[in-house]
């Protein structure tokens, strides 16, 4: 996979020209798990504004996911039979693995940031092995996803995930921990070696003491116990005090304003439009400055900065469409919903089974870094995994029903299916809807076509002596668009959004 050069040079201006199907989809392929044809359909013509208010309303109007029924159960609310009660939580767990992946697929733009989130905030479920940690931690992200930052900040550094995750529940004021502190800095809001010293660190952990009551039976919330808070002065970034948890937020966010707009504006421009933030030849930091002037002129407020991103000519530049490696969550998620196949939470189990696989197991990054995203997607072995499943899924659907096959054809070429006897006509909007850029040569598109025309004889298409082949009537077409998928699914640039 080559890897792609940011060559964007297109500013924080505001894109005025009505959408086109590739730009709707780039939106869709951006801020959610894509959309479906129709939905995509509905969006070409109306203007950058308008959607992306849409989108971004929606998302701020969502409420979280509810509640489980064992949200708030701790460990003596499970059987005492040890393998019954691990079975029970293995259970819930991959239940509300499934619950959340149906959020991801509701195409919205508050999961799509809640799953960034994740990825930021990072906690390993494997280490704190609580299922009401975990609710209780997605619904902080949740709640936050396009919310106010510091608020953010401040809460999930409270949940008990994040608490038994990073150290935190064992932070006592006369034997502090460091390991939260130290990932507040450096992963959650400054980046690595910037604008914090080993002191502020070893004086932050002192002042983040004491959320250490962690209960008598187990999997309980933590809460704080003052008798194990260092109530020592402490001094971070040049200010003294008897700080507590809030001071601590308080301070960072007064004190390195510049450094945490810069560095979250990065995080997200890196995720939303292109993985290359820091090569001279582009435009991207002057994107990222302008980002983190609105970011700190709003109070940290996440909407303002992720609308203006969202509407800019720099966002909407042929330089940014296409040029991101899909996720293997972006893998067969965009593909269900532009499919607009029929699927069951069965289908969803299968596709989290499999980018688990593919090294994204969800709720459970391999370290507190998070995935890398982007290059880390593709390697050798990885890219023949995403060739088998993405075959196995296209031939579940097609086995449980193939008349969605045409469905999907007929959705993407509308009245010219009922009539077109030419299956180039027929093929390349399939193609170029279904990748996000399209083929990179004609030779490319010959390829496709002569899958696509399958073993039809040429007497039935356009040209030959009885044309008759329709995409709408011909018996065999579902087949054809499956061999077409098939074929696509495979091309480097289905690997692409």
């Amino acid at each position: 996979m080559e890897y792609f050069v940011n060559c964007n040079t297109s500013t924080l201006a505001p894109y005025t020209t009505p959408l086109d199907i590739t730009r709707v989809a780039h939106l869709y392929r951006r801020l959610g798990f894509s959309a479906s044809v129709e939905t995509i359909k509905q969006g070409v013509g109306l203007s950058a504004d308008a959607l992306v208010d849409t989108l971004v309303n929606q998302a701020i109007g969502m409420a979280p996911t509810p509640a489980p029924t064992w949200a708030d159960w701790n460990n003596g609310d499970y059987p005492d039979d040890d393998d019954v009660a691990s079975d029970l939580k293995r259970e819930q767990l991959e239940s509300w693995k499934i619950t959340y992946a149906n959020a991801l697929l509701a195409n919205n733009l508050r999961d799509r940031l809640s799953f960034f989130w994740s990825n930021h905030f990072v906690t390993e479920i494997d280490v704190y092995n609580c299922n009401s940690f975990l609710y209780y931690y997605v619904n902080c992200l949740q709640r936050n996803a396009i919310g106010n930052f510091k608020t953010f900040v401040s809460e999930i550094g409270l949940t008990s995930a994040m608490l038994y995750y990073l150290d935190g529940a064992y932070n006592n004021g006369n034997n502090p921990n460091e390991n939260y502190a130290r990932e507040l800095y450096e992963l959650f809001t400054l980046g690595d070696g910037n604008g914090y010293t080993e002191d502020d660190i070893i004086e932050t952990a002192k002042a983040l003491s004491g959320y250490v009551n962690r209960g008598d039976i187990g999997c309980e919330a933590v809460t704080f116990d003052p008798t194990n808070f260092n109530t020592e002065n402490k001094t971070i970034f040049d200010q003294t005090g008897n700080w507590g948890y809030d001071d601590v937020i308080d301070i960072l966010f007064e004190q390195r304003p510049d450094q945490i707009a810069e560095f979250i504006c990065r995080k997200l421009y890196e995720f939303f439009v292109h993985p290359d933030s820091k090569d001279e030849a582009n435009n991207a930091q002057v994107i990222i400055d302008g980002m983190a002037s609105t970011f700190i002129s709003n109070d940290f407020e996440l909407a303002p900065v992720l609308s203006q991103l969202f509407k800019s000519q720099h966002f909407f530049d042929d330089e940014a469409i296409g040029v991101i490696i899909k996720s293997p969550f972006d893998f067969y998620f965009n593909f269900l919903n532009e499919s607009g196949f029929a699927y069951t939470d069965t289908n969803v189990a299968e596709m989290v089974n499999y980018c688990e696989l593919l090294s994204q197991e969800l709720f459970d990054p391999f370290d507190v870094a998070g995935w890398q995203r982007d290059r880390s997607w593709i390697n050798t072995n990885f890219i023949i995994g995403r060739w088998l499943t993405i075959e196995s899924i296209l031939e579940d659907f097609y086995q449980a029903d193939n008349e969605q096959f045409r469905d999907f054809g007929m959705a993407i070429v509308g009245d010219d299916g009922l009539t077109s006897n030419n299956p180039e006509t027929i093929a390349r909007p399939i193609i170029d809807f279904v990748l996000s850029k399209g083929l990179l040569t004609e030779s490319d598109y010959e390829k496709a076509f002569s899958v696509f025309r399958s073993d039809v004889d040429d007497t039935y298409y356009e040209g030959g002596t009885t044309p008759s082949w329709t995409l709408a009537t011909w018996q065999s077409a579902p087949f054809q668009v499956y061999l077409l998928l098939q074929y696509l699914a495979r091309e480097p640039e289905f690997q692409l959004k």
